[in-house]
């Protein structure tokens, strides 16, 4: 199941379960691309997924690393996810889910160490996905 298309199942979820998604991709995935996040909960408290979602990924957005990677990363994850054609919050979850994921290989220095690093990232997104999925009753 690493090499699962999530594009695809992403629909399938509750806002609610989009956003529990997005926040294990800014807050905790991207630890390992040196993206150490902290989101301003003054600006999130009680909104609702609709809403809280963009205010959070805006704010994760402006946190960049290494500003011409992050902009390399965001051009190369917003093309991908924008051909998988989705919509409203599931589009935002698939290109944060891809943009994660391409800015974690700050240690490949070839690229089968980058292929490798970024597959173990899919594989993890994978396992989150699905537990998270479960966990709103939506079996694939």
């Amino acid at each position: 199941m690493s090499d699962i298309a999530l594009h695809k199942y992403l629909p399938r979820l509750p806002e609610a379960a989009l956003q529990e998604f997005i926040e294990w991709c800014v807050l905790e995935q991207a630890k390992a691309a040196e993206c150490n996040f902290t989101p301003d909960q003054n600006k999130l408290n009680n909104l609702p997924p609709a809403e809280y979602i963009p205010k959070l990924v805006d704010q994760f957005m402006k946190v960049k690393p290494d500003p011409i990677k992050a902009g390399l990363v965001a051009a190369i994850a917003g093309k991908e996810a924008d051909q998988h054609g989705l919509s409203g919050l599931a589009v935002v979850a698939d290109f944060i889910a891809l943009y994660v994921k391409y800015l974690i290989p700050k240690d490949g220095n070839t690229p089968e160490q980058a292929e490798m690093i970024i597959a173990l990232a899919s594989q993890q997104q994978c396992e989150k996905f699905t537990e998270i999925a479960s966990k709103y009753g939506v079996t694939f």
